[in-house]
């Protein structure tokens, strides 16, 4: 008879603990879910394979939950299983290709990968030629009057329109499409002449 009543005992028990760990667990993944997702996410570096893997760590950790032992925080003991479940994520993918710079592309042949990563910016010559461009266009609009020059760094270098700008001058917007007309038709002959 003690033994069935020290059996029910320890039935109950493990019952209880049971749910005080299920209250704890909820509480643990409501508080923290964003820093789950946010551990996984360090080591997967994609959100869809972070929440995956917070998602798969979750369940696993409900399922054994009888595991728990008390010894640390469950936040701690679920951090650990989200962190091994992200880096089992990481295994599961498949590793990168290398592929060699000196490659051909192309069936023909024809194209290499490193003539694709070629830099398509201006070359250096090409960054001389437009800084001296800019320099005597720079230079020209100074020689310009002074409210033709304030009408073309209104509309070019603050890019307002003629409305804001005419509004800015106290002009109407036909004196300021004619001071830009001007304006162009000056810059063009002074920068033929350079």
């Amino acid at each position: 008879m003690e033994s069935r009543q020290s059996y029910i005992r320890d039935e109950h028990d493990t019952a209880v603990l049971h749910l005080a760990s299920t209250g704890e667990f909820q509480d643990a993944v409501s508080r923290n879910l964003s820093i789950f997702n946010q551990r996984a996410y360090r080591y997967v570096r994609d959100s869809h394979d972070a929440e995956d893997a917070v998602q798969d760590a979750l369940l696993s950790a409900y399922k054994h939950l009888d595991q728990f032992k008390a010894t640390a925080k469950m936040t701690t003991w679920l951090t650990t299983i989200v962190t091994n479940s992200a880096l089992s994520q990481l295994r599961r993918r498949p590793r990168q290709t290398q592929v060699s710079l000196d490659e051909r592309l192309t069936a023909d042949r024809e194209f290499r990968f490193s003539d694709k990563l070629m830099d398509a910016g201006p070359s250096p010559e090409g960054q001389c030629v437009q800084a001296e461009l800019h320099g005597h266009l720079l230079q020209s609009v100074m020689e310009l009057s002074p409210s033709l020059r304030k009408t073309v760094q209104l509309f070019y270098l603050d890019e307002l329109s003629t409305k804001e700008i005419a509004q800015i001058l106290g002009v109407p917007q036909g004196t300021v499409k004619a001071r830009m007309s001007r304006a162009r038709s000056q810059l063009k002959r002074l920068m033929c002449a350079v």
